[in-house]
């Protein structure tokens, strides 16, 4: 029976990693730590989703692992099946498939199709179906057209699919679909409760138990315990990172001041900047862009000494979440907030998760 805090957990090779063999001292360190579950985000460099999830299953025996998040178009469907169908035998059950709607301008760029709910919708149903050991043949729907579609038709597997929400379109999808949804980092409080609300009625009105969906906050944990450029980098370049990517939902979603994005984005040191904020600017240049970023658009997140941070971690249960991702931070990083977690833990809150981090069942 593993001891591990299945509520809490985190992501690997957070912001632009020197090499992704961090990843195995990381997930090694989390396990001993006591985190209970592994989320892999997917950039196109050295963060490819495949690779990083097989290596996390082989060196690690009881942390759940979920892609948070791949996005379905840049495979195809037997491909990203078998991925998942391989990770779920290899680690016992420990995985599961996190899927994002993506940027549009990435996929724009890569010559990709923008992806739509139906389309997601309709690559759910698929993945559901090869792993009960369907065969499908001739499928046209709206994530394209496949004469044949099998993975093995002596499975009959439940394989949950973790969705990466942001908006209320994918919010009520991820309620309705999948078995749990991941929210964005830096939601206000009523943004989070909103959320949460959103995924739970719509799980509900699709006929299922709101209850066994679970939701888990992305919430920022920065300690004062690291040095102030890592810090800087963490908050400041991030947010950064976020509007420049995709500042308007942000703004809409958290229903923020579209004024004070505006004069980001014309800000000359934000408007000539070549490339991602977080993983090119320097620490002077994240105090300059410091100054055009509001307070209170960074005070969603865990800071202060470890006690604050459990006390803000502990605030999201209030807010309606099931589980909280201690976001943007290595195992290193949140050593000693994680200690003072297990301190003031109820186990009793939490109830019994199972192995992997998509769903409650």
């Amino acid at each position: 029976m593993s001891d591990l805090m299945k509520e809490i957990g985190f992501y690997t090779l957070a912001g632009a990693p020197k090499s992704p063999r961090e990843l195995i001292d990381e997930v090694q360190d989390a396990e001993a730590m006591g985190i209970g579950n592994c989320f892999i985000s997917e950039r196109f460099n050295i963060k490819e989703a495949a690779t990083l999830s097989g290596a996390a299953g082989a060196i690690s025996k009881d942390i759940g692992i979920a892609t948070a998040a791949t996005n379905h178009n840049t495979r195809h469907p037997m491909v990203t099946g078998a991925f998942a169908s391989t990770m779920h035998f290899m680690t016992g059950g420990r995985f599961s498939l996190g899927l994002g709607r993506g940027i549009d301008m990435l996929f724009d760029a890569m010559g990709l199709p923008r992806i739509k709910t139906a389309q997601l919708e309709d690559f759910v149903g698929i993945m559901r179906r090869l792993w009960r050991g369907e065969t499908i043949l001739g499928h046209d729907g709206p994530c394209g057209k496949y004469p044949m579609l099998r993975l093995d038709p002596g499975f009959d597997e439940h394989i949950p699919i973790t969705f990466t929400a942001f908006g209320p379109n994918s919010l009520a999808f991820g309620g309705r679909a999948c078995d749990a949804v991941v929210l964005h980092t830096f939601f206000t409080d009523e943004t989070t409760e909103r959320c949460v609300r959103t995924v739970k009625e719509a799980a509900e009105k699709a006929g299922r138990n709101p209850d066994e969906v679970r939701v888990w906050s992305c919430f920022a944990t920065i300690g004062d315990h690291l040095p102030h450029p890592v810090r800087l980098k963490k908050t400041v370049g991030r947010m950064a990172t976020y509007l420049q990517a995709y500042g308007d939902l942000m703004v809409r979603t958290n229903n923020w001041d579209p004024e004070v994005l505006k004069k980001f984005r014309e800000a000359p040191i934000v408007a000539n900047f070549q490339g991602a904020i977080d993983q090119k600017a320097s620490t002077e240049e994240l105090e300059q862009i410091a100054e055009l970023i509001p307070e209170d658009w960074l005070a969603p997140a865990a800071s202060g000494s470890p006690e604050q941070c459990v006390g803000a971690i502990n605030a999201q249960f209030d807010r309606g979440v099931d589980s909280v991702i201690l976001h943007g931070a290595s195992p290193t990083d949140l050593k000693p907030i994680v200690e003072a977690y297990k301190k003031a833990r109820n186990p009793k809150k939490f109830g019994d998760f199972p192995a992997h981090p998509g769903g409650i069942r």
